[in-house]
């Protein structure tokens, strides 16, 4: 085993100089000698199951302006979208009947979602399906604000850092955004006391080892629930939209040194990862990932919520389309769990 991989699984940490070493040499690992790892590493902590969270998109208005998302302020040609209450709800009672037990309310900054207009929604899911969990990932906030939707019933909150270099955050973003703001907010719901998802893009333009060492070295500091990963995909009306997308080898690589990383974490096979690949999100199992987010939005906006070009929102990454993702798990020995799926306890399963 490489002597790196080796120090990381017996201290659990490794310096950033150590990071920037292995990740600098990461294609020269023992690919399916990694991924075994990772997925061993994967089935001591949660067995042979994976987790699925119904996707509700429920607002594309932003008033951010970050340069690589198509649902930036400043592009012109989205047609935009608000879900009502009673389609959030509707969605949810759809996906209850399918078998989800988290939905998780995803959307742009819009300033309409005031908090106390989500508080509601949250609470009224939570009223009609108490045996379910509420995911956040609205963006940034004040404590205050993620206090008043912890008291709704929400309970676990997704905001990807992005980047955990400084000037790397400020070559994706507007001088308006800044990464201490980001950080602060992730310790915040911490403290709170959610279960937090953080994450970054895999090849965003800028990244490099040194980046990535950082990102390793904050998510071991965080300590977060949930890491959400894929791969850089540009939108035709960013400003990086001539830019390169992440690959799909490197976003495997990264999952799997995930799953070393933080072995009890929730770790997501995006739908970047499905639309890069049709066998993405087996890939990303494959690679030590162990859950999916179907869409549950409406059809009908499934679209318009286009973060970047070609999202796949019609194959085994919509809900619609349960069935086949348990005939893809199935030859894995993996099946779909029904239930919350919240975050385990430091202590792995026992085989």
């Amino acid at each position: 085993m490489d002597p790196l991989l080796s120090e990381l699984l017996t201290r659990g940490v490794l310096e950033r100089e150590q990071w920037r070493e292995l990740l600098s040499r990461r294609h020269q690992l023992d690919r399916a000698a990694l991924f075994a790892l990772a997925r061993e590493i994967r089935a001591r902590w949660f067995g042979n199951r994976v987790y699925i969270r119904g996707l509700i998109e429920c607002t594309n208005y932003c008033k951010n302006n970050c340069l690589y998302c198509g649902i930036r302020r400043g592009n012109s040609h989205v047609q935009r979208y608000r879900l009502t209450q009673a389609e959030i709800l509707a969605c949810c009672e759809q996906g209850y009947r399918w078998g989800f037990r988290t939905f998780v309310l995803q959307g742009g900054e819009d300033p309409r979602l005031t908090p106390d207009w989500v508080a509601q929604v949250v609470r009224e899911i939570t009223r009609r399906f108490p045996d379910c969990a509420v995911t956040l990932s609205l963006g940034e906030w004040e404590r205050e604000v993620y206090r008043l939707w912890y008291e709704a019933g929400a309970r676990r909150y997704l905001l990807r850092h992005e980047t955990a270099d400084p000037a790397h955050y400020a070559r994706l973003h507007p001088p308006a955004q800044t990464l201490s703001r980001r950080i602060a907010c992730l310790y915040d719901l911490k403290a709170l006391g959610y279960q937090v998802g953080a994450g970054f893009m895999v090849g965003s333009p800028g990244q490099s080892d040194d980046t990535l060492a950082q990102d390793f070295c904050f998510l071991q500091d965080l300590q977060p629930e949930m890491v959400g990963i894929g791969p850089f995909l540009p939108q035709h009306d960013t400003p990086f939209a001539q830019e390169p997308p992440g690959t799909l080898e490197d976003t495997l690589l990264l999952l799997a040194l995930l799953r070393l990383t933080l072995p009890a974490v929730l770790l997501p096979a995006t739908t970047a990862l499905a639309t890069l690949h049709p066998r993405g999100r087996v890939l990303g199992m494959e690679a030590g990932a162990n859950v999916v987010m179907p869409n549950l939005s409406p059809p009908a906006v499934r679209e318009s919520y286009a973060l970047y070009d070609g999202k796949a929102a019609t194959g085994v990454e919509a809900a619609e389309h349960l069935a086949d993702l348990r005939a893809q798990l199935a030859p894995l020995g993996l099946t779909v769990a029904i239930d919350r799926g919240d975050a385990p306890t430091k202590r792995p399963q026992q085989s």
